[in-house]
């Protein structure tokens, strides 16, 4: 069934409606009609079975059939800290990463970090992920929005780091993988904070402040890769180890690590 976007302010409306680009795809290019069913969701993490009622090419007016308490999010929320990479790639993890289902994406400026955008290209970079995060969640079949975060300094991503169980940055010249960071790590995991540098990698003197701040450190294994590659590996095997990925191979983490 079709999904699209809902505020969740107009689903305790009589009749909700839908924003004028949502009817626009739905009366003039997938033709739907009066009387056919779709499928809402409103970012909170709540779907909705719906039926058109009214529909015009600006405006679409649905009933609401009934509430789905959506299953999809993965039981680890990871806010992913990504420094400042060429425009496309910056749009491209957006994408990808609200596809492996991280809950928040932070742009940071680090040392390396090249472009460093002005403000006035900074607002029109939010917005467009804004809309890259929608489209992204229902090609994916999320249905709670990936937050994106206000671009901050390297430093100002330790500011972040009580609110989360496991803080981590992957760093190339590491020499331990992740299975030996984490193999002292014990603690219930409910919130990860990941931390990418940028494509020249992060300085000597970044990597100390990291550590000083409480941070783990951890390799993504001998070949070199491209940082957006990087990030999207990094990604996945945490979802692997503390999301959903993995839990048709393994119900939990082995304690001798003996998988990786």
């Amino acid at each position: 069934m079709r999904r699209f976007f809902i505020h969740p302010k107009e689903i305790s409306n009589p009749t909700p409606a839908l924003s004028d680009e949502e009817a626009r795809h739905i009366k003039n290019v997938l033709r739907l009609k009066q009387g056919d069913n779709i499928r809402l969701f409103d970012g909170s993490g709540r779907e909705y079975d719906a039926e058109i009622i009214t529909l015009s090419n600006i405006s679409v007016e649905v009933s609401i059939l009934h509430r789905i308490d959506s299953i999809d999010d993965p039981p680890v929320e990871i806010d992913f800290a990504q420094a400042f990479l060429k425009a496309r790639k910056m749009d491209l993890l957006v994408k990808q990463l609200t596809e492996l289902g991280i809950s928040k994406w932070i742009p940071f400026i680090a040392k390396r970090s090249v472009p460093k955008p002005d403000t006035k290209h900074l607002f029109k970079r939010t917005e467009r992920w804004k809309k890259i995060v929608l489209e992204t969640l229902k090609q994916s079949n999320r249905s709670r929005f990936t937050e994106i975060g206000e671009t901050v300094s390297f430093k100002d991503i330790f500011g972040l780091a009580p609110d989360h169980d496991l803080k981590i940055v992957f760093w190339e010249n590491e020499s331990k993988p992740l299975h030996r960071s984490l193999s002292s790590y014990s603690s219930p995991c409910r919130k990860i904070l990941a931390v990418m540098g940028p494509e020249g990698g992060f300085t000597p003197d970044e990597i100390e402040a990291a550590r000083g701040a409480g941070f783990l450190t951890a390799s993504l294994g001998p070949r070199t890769l491209r940082a957006e590659t990087a990030s999207l590996v990094a990604c996945t095997l945490l979802q692997y180890l503390f999301g959903d990925m993995g839990k048709i191979v393994l119900t939990k983490m082995p304690a001798s690590n003996t998988y990786f």
